[in-house]
């Protein structure tokens, strides 16, 4: 198979040694319970990268010519634990693209020994709070309980839970950091509930189906294109993001939308980190 870069971009800006982000594809799928498809996540995003315009029309930019971007081999996910852990040490910021949620906490395990404050900014349409779920802890629908036991997080976009994740959040107290998609809190109330260095997930099932419908669990009513961008950008703008994963997609051979749009959102979020 041919490996893919992200983006097309001169060979002086996608050289490790130079990078500031470097992309980890992780195309790994144990878990799913609906739909299938979210290994093949990580190569459909870099194959409609290429694709997409290199100058952001919002920040009057190349993004990449001030943040040069290098792209790993795609990771297998028993090695993604150390391979974050040398980025970290490089000074690199890792964006790992996913691949089903569940690893998220595989990333996020080496950045919490890294970094001190650490919170997670999880944009997503489930709340993932289940203990296990079809015997399993490591599930993607647990994801957000095994990142509890790892650091404080900040849920956005949610409009499913299950009774069991809603008597967990309440008695945690983790319900007040819940903003539901159908009457989202004042920006400033999510950025305050973050600590001084955050990390971002984002399952792109937050969006509405309309926007990105390529997804293994897909949920009516959700965020727009716009209100994501800028929950994105205050956010950045707030605090010190060290990394950021984007998962759950998959590709379907007629919808080259969610590709595209999902490449895009990681190239603007990368600069909003920048």
């Amino acid at each position: 198979m041919f490996f893919q870069q992200f983006l097309d971009i001169e060979t002086e800006y996608r050289g490790y040694k130079k990078a500031r982000f470097v992309v980890v594809p992780v195309p790994h799928e144990a878990t799913t319970s609906y739909g299938t498809g979210a290994k093949r996540g990580p190569d459909a995003i870099l194959r409609a990268s290429r694709h997409i315009e290199n100058f952001d029309e919002e920040l009057g930019c190349e993004i990449y010519r001030q943040a040069p971007i290098h792209t790993l081999q795609p990771v297998a996910v028993k090695r993604l634990e150390s391979r974050i852990a040398a980025l970290l040490r490089d000074e690199k910021i890792p964006v790992i693209l996913g691949g089903e949620h569940s690893l998220t906490t595989l990333g996020l395990k080496p950045i919490k020994k890294f970094y001190n404050n650490i919170s997670v900014l999880q944009l997503d349409a489930h709340a993932d709070l289940r203990d296990s779920y079809q015997g399993r802890k490591d599930s993607h629908a647990c994801v957000m309980r095994r990142v509890l036991e790892i650091c404080p997080a900040v849920q956005v976009g949610q409009r499913s839970i299950s009774g069991e994740e809603w008597k967990f959040a309440k008695k945690t107290g983790q319900f007040r950091k819940i903003h539901w998609a159908g009457k989202l809190r004042a920006l400033p109330e999510i950025v305050r509930q973050l600590s001084s260095n955050v990390y971002i997930s984002i399952d792109v099932d937050v969006f509405d189906p309309g926007i990105v419908p390529a997804v293994g669990t897909p949920e009516p009513g959700g965020l727009s294109w716009y209100e994501v961008l800028e929950i994105l950008k205050k956010v950045c703008s707030a605090k010190n993001v060290v990394g950021f994963d984007v998962v759950e997609l998959s590709p379907r051979r007629d919808d080259l939308v969610s590709d595209f749009t999902v490449a895009k959102l990681v190239y603007k979020l990368m600069g909003y980190v920048s």
